[in-house]
C-alpha cells in the first residue's frame, strides 16, 4: 500500500498540475473553462483527497512518514474543504481562481513528497 501510495502520489501531483495549467492558460485568453474541465479538475481533486486517505490509513498501520508529511497532507484536506465550501465564489472568474487552487495543491503536493522521513 505504501507503494501505491508513494506511485500515486505523482499522478495526483501531475493532474492538479495539467488542470491548473489548462485553467490558467484559459484565464490568460480570457475565455471560460471546457465543460470537460471539470471531469479533469474533479479528478485531481479526488486524487489528492485518496492520497491523504491512504495517508492516514498508513499511519493507523504504524508508519511515520514524518510530521511534516502529515502536515502538507492535512493543508490539502483542509484547502480542498474550503474550495468546496466556496466553490460558487469560485466560479466568478473561474479560469483564474480554479487554476491558482490547484496550483497551490499541485505545490503542496510536491512538498509533502519532499519532506517525506523528515522532523520539523
Amino acid at each position: 500500500m505504501s507503494e501505491f501510495h508513494e506511485g500515486f502520489g505523482w499522478v495526483a501531483i501531475l493532474l492538479a498540475g495539467h488542470a491548473a495549467g489548462l485553467a490558467l492558460v484559459q484565464a490568460i485568453r480570457r475565455r471560460g473553462l471546457p465543460s470537460w474541465y471539470w471531469w479533469l479538475g474533479g479528478a485531481a481533486m479526488t486524487a489528492m483527497v485518496l492520497q491523504v486517505l491512504i495517508g492516514v490509513y498508513l499511519y493507523t498501520q504504524d508508519l511515520r512518514p514524518g510530521s511534516p508529511h502529515v502536515f502538507y497532507g492535512f493543508v490539502i484536506l483542509f484547502t480542498l474543504t474550503f474550495a468546496y465550501l466556496y466553490r460558487y465564489q469560485l466560479q466568478k472568474n473561474a479560469p483564474l481562481r480554479w487554476g491558482l487552487l490547484l496550483l497551490f495543491i499541485m505545490g503542496l503536493g510536491i512538498r509533502a513528497v519532499m519532506t517525506f522521513g523528515k522532523s520539523f
